[in-house]
């Protein structure tokens, strides 16, 4: 038997076209929660996450996404919101702990019926003086990586979930 849980994830899927409405602050925070509730290695919480939901600050965001990428085109596909998943450079769990965060973000989405996307280049965005830049006009103080950018919107359209690969699970001395 499928409970909700299990039914949101099994049907997000990666959303790559968005209404120009934007999400409701109800919407947001419950993403928001899903994201801080997600499990860190010894509970070192090395994760932030920025809202960005002003227009010129996406865009710019945007662009600087785009620029590594070599690219002119709107990597966030016109999502109205984007969270900015960074976690403390120090951290010997950085990237385990912002991509759970972005995991439960993403899933969080799905529960509540809003489209969702994991936009990578968060990384060396955040590397470059203008990234660094950007953490410092958001008040942001220390060293961080970027971990990821979860786009969210309502979705203009919804792709069928594409096959999984065969042999994705091996089981460990089954004798079945």
């Amino acid at each position: 038997m499928m409970n909700e849980a299990l039914k949101a994830i099994y049907n997000r899927r990666s959303i790559r076209k968005y209404k120009p409405e934007q999400i409701s602050r109800e919407e947001l925070e419950a993403v928001l929660e899903a994201g801080v509730r997600a499990p860190t290695g010894m509970n070192g919480q090395s994760p932030i996450i920025i809202v960005v939901q002003d227009k010129d600050e996406l865009a710019y965001l945007s662009k600087l996404n785009a620029k590594v990428r070599n690219s002119t085109s709107d990597p966030f596909y016109g999502a109205p919101t984007a969270l900015v998943v960074l976690s403390e450079a120090n951290s010997n769990f950085a990237v385990q702990d912002g991509s759970l965060v972005m995991g439960n973000m993403l899933n969080a989405a799905s529960a509540i019926g809003l489209g969702s996307c994991w936009i990578n280049r968060a990384k060396e965005v955040f590397e470059t003086a203008e990234g660094k830049a950007l953490l410092k006009k958001w008040g942001v103080d220390g060293e961080y990586i970027g971990i990821g950018n979860c786009i969210l919107g309502y979705a203009e359209e919804t792709p069928e979930m594409k096959p999984r690969k065969k042999n994705y699970i091996y089981y460990a001395n089954d004798d079945r």
